[in-house]
């Protein structure tokens, strides 16, 4: 099964056999590690250890290769996805004072 993972740092998409993106795997644009946190599924900040993964190892450097058996890559949501900005700018656009 075909699948791409994301980029966390410039939002370039690449392909992956399966769930496979190994722990020295690089961006071909930027050269940032992919085996990171912020590339996998169950990266979560606001869940504890900012993991979804109950039985995951703490990792201190999400943006930075690990050994973590749990790794999933995501797709989509490359750098500048910032739910909780955007969610803030609609509240302030619907509640703005009109003048």
């Amino acid at each position: 099964m075909a699948g791409r993972v994301t980029c966390h740092k410039c939002g370039a998409q690449w392909p992956v056999l399966g769930s496979t993106v190994g722990r020295r795997d690089e961006c071909a644009k930027c050269h940032a590690d992919l085996h990171v946190c912020l590339n996998c599924v169950h990266y979560d900040p606001t869940a504890y250890n900012e993991c979804r993964e109950p039985a995951a190892d703490v990792v201190r450097e999400k943006d930075r290769s690990n050994f973590c058996d749990y790794f999933e890559p995501r797709s989509g949501g490359g750098p500048g996805v910032d739910k909780k900005k955007d969610l803030l700018a609609a509240a302030e656009a619907l509640f703005k004072k009109k003048s």
